[in-house]
C-alpha cells in the first residue's frame, strides 16, 4: 500500500503551508503529496489528474477537507465513487473523521459517511455559489464607484499624431514607428486606425 495526499489552493497566490503541515504526522512521501493551485469548480487539474493514474487498489489517499477536493456536489461525489469503487483505494478526510473508509466499512458506517458526504459537497459548492455572487456584487458596486477593472489604457506619446504622418508619408517604417512610441507594431495599427475614426466623426459632426 502507497500513501497520498491532495492539495489544492484556489490560486497561485493561495499558500499550501496550512495543509502540507496538517499532513505531516503522517509520513507522506513528498513525492506522492500532488498539489494543484486552481479553482475547485471542475476537475480539469493538471495534478490531480496525475494523481488518479498513479492511484493503485489498495493505496491510501489523504485529503485536509473535502472542499480540497472540488467544490462540485455532483463532481465530488462522481469523484468520490470513482476513487474508492473503480480506484478501490481508501480515503481519510482529516477534519471529518467519519470520512475515513479505513474504518467504516460496514453497511451502517457506509450510510452515515455517504450522508455526510452528501451534506459536505452540497456546503462546499453552496460556499462556492455564494463566493461568485459576492464576487459579482463586489465588481458591480466598484464600477458604480467608478472603479475601472483589466488593464490600464496604453497612454499615447505627445507626438503621436507626428509619427503617424511620418510613418503614412514613408519617412518610418511602421517598425520605427512603432518603436517611437513604445508599442507594438499591432497596437500601432490598433491606434492609429481609432485616431482616424476620431478624425471621421470630427468631421461627420
Amino acid at each position: 500500500m502507497n500513501t497520498f495526499a491532495y492539495v489544492r489552493v484556489s490560486t497561485a497566490e493561495q499558500h499550501t503551508d496550512r495543509q502540507l503541515i496538517a499532513l505531516e504526522p503522517f509520513g507522506i512521501p513528498r513525492a506522492n503529496i500532488f498539489v494543484d493551485k486552481q479553482s475547485g469548480k471542475d476537475f480539469d487539474r493538471k495534478h490531480y489528474r496525475r494523481l488518479i493514474k498513479k492511484l493503485q487498489p489498495g493505496d491510501l489517499l489523504y485529503l485536509h477537507s473535502i472542499d480540497r477536493l472540488g467544490r462540485n456536489y455532483d463532481e465530488i461525489l462522481k469523484q468520490w465513487r470513482i476513487l474508492t469503487k473503480d480506484k478501490q483505494i481508501d480515503i481519510i478526510v482529516l477534519d471529518m473523521p467519519a470520512l475515513d473508509t479505513t474504518q467504516y466499512k460496514d453497511l451502517l458506517g457506509t450510510f452515515i459517511s455517504n450522508l455526510i458526504l452528501n451534506i459536505l459537497s452540497y456546503v462546499a459548492q453552496t460556499e462556492r455559489e455564494r463566493m461568485l455572487v459576492r464576487q459579482r456584487e463586489g465588481i458591480a458596486a466598484a464600477k458604480q464607484n467608478g472603479v475601472r477593472f483589466g488593464r490600464k489604457p496604453m497612454e499615447l506619446p505627445c507626438d503621436f499624431e507626428e509619427i503617424v504622418r511620418r510613418w503614412r508619408r514613408g519617412e518610418l517604417t511602421a517598425k520605427d514607428a512603432a518603436k517611437l512610441c513604445g508599442f507594438s507594431r499591432d497596437t500601432l495599427y490598433e491606434k492609429t486606425k481609432e485616431m482616424r475614426e476620431r478624425e471621421e466623426e470630427k468631421k461627420a459632426s
